[in-house]
């Protein structure tokens, strides 16, 4: 009986401790507020138009034209990159672009996605995507992985023939993130996130407070950098730990027997 109210316990343990987990394995990003994101971008890495992630940013370029928008990612975070380019009704063939790359500005693969199409003359519009990899709190000084901080998006068409160069496009990128959460969890984090001017920000703080104007980027994510920092890898633990708890419990209610042998010899 207690061997059974035992296992009964642990079931509901269980039951309670799977649901944050599910929770957890839900998509992070925050609803989509249009009526605040950019409609300009920018044309270089130090000018890339700032927006979040939910956002759908817009602008209108040319082709031939680099444009460029940034956006946090945090850790656990597992991005995807999303542009639309609308093209004028009469155009030659064009192939567009989109590259991302990370706080160091190192360009970081599509795991998997379009990242780059051509659209056909009379093409309309054209559809890019680029799933990143998951973000990682840390990782060795020689690999690439990506890191938690500033992301860049660079959207620009390739080998634009000369008759289309200039012509109006107008674009849209969106970016949007799933929390992979425990499974991607490490054993280390980053001082500070890559982030323009996190620096500047570190030595203005024992400095002077005019300093301070000289940070490049105040973007980060809506609850702050590795909020995430619960996840459901502390779920996992804790149901490892009750199962071995009952494994334990059920192999001794097996092997212990009816109790003490009896004292009286055979056949006295």
């Amino acid at each position: 009986m207690r061997f059974t109210r035992a296992l009964s316990a642990a079931v509901v343990l269980l039951g309670l401790a799977a649901a944050p987990a599910a929770a957890d394995s839900s998509p992070s990003a925050s609803p989509s507020q249009d009526g605040d994101a950019p409609t300009t971008a920018g044309t270089s890495f130090r000018t890339a138009t700032e927006f979040e992630q939910g956002q759908a940013a817009t602008a209108n370029g040319a082709a031939g034209d680099y444009l460029y928008w940034s956006f946090p990612a945090d850790a656990g975070q597992r991005p995807t990159v999303r542009a639309t380019v609308k093209l004028p009704e009469t155009h030659a063939a064009q192939t567009w672009r989109v590259d991302v790359y990370d706080g160091l500005r190192r360009r970081q693969a599509c795991q998997w996605g379009a990242q780059a199409r051509t659209a056909d003359a009379g093409t309309s519009s054209v559809e890019l995507a680029c799933v990143l990899r998951t973000v990682r709190a840390w990782t060795e000084p020689w690999a690439n992985d990506p890191l938690p901080g500033t992301y860049y998006v660079r959207l620009t068409a390739v080998n634009v023939p000369t008759s289309d160069l200039g012509v109006p496009v107008s674009t849209e990128v969106r970016v949007d993130s799933k929390d992979i959460g425990g499974a991607a969890a490490v054993d280390g984090s980053l001082a500070e996130p890559l982030v323009p001017g996190i620096a500047v920000t570190s030595g203005a703080d024992q400095g002077d407070e005019d300093e301070k104007g000289a940070v490049l980027s105040a973007i980060e994510p809506e609850d702050g950098w590795s909020s995430g920092w619960w996840s459901d890898r502390w779920v996992w633990s804790g149901i490892g730990a009750v199962l071995a708890a009952l494994a334990g419990i059920g192999g001794y209610a097996l092997t212990r027997g009816s109790g003490r042998p009896s004292r009286v010899p055979p056949g006295a």
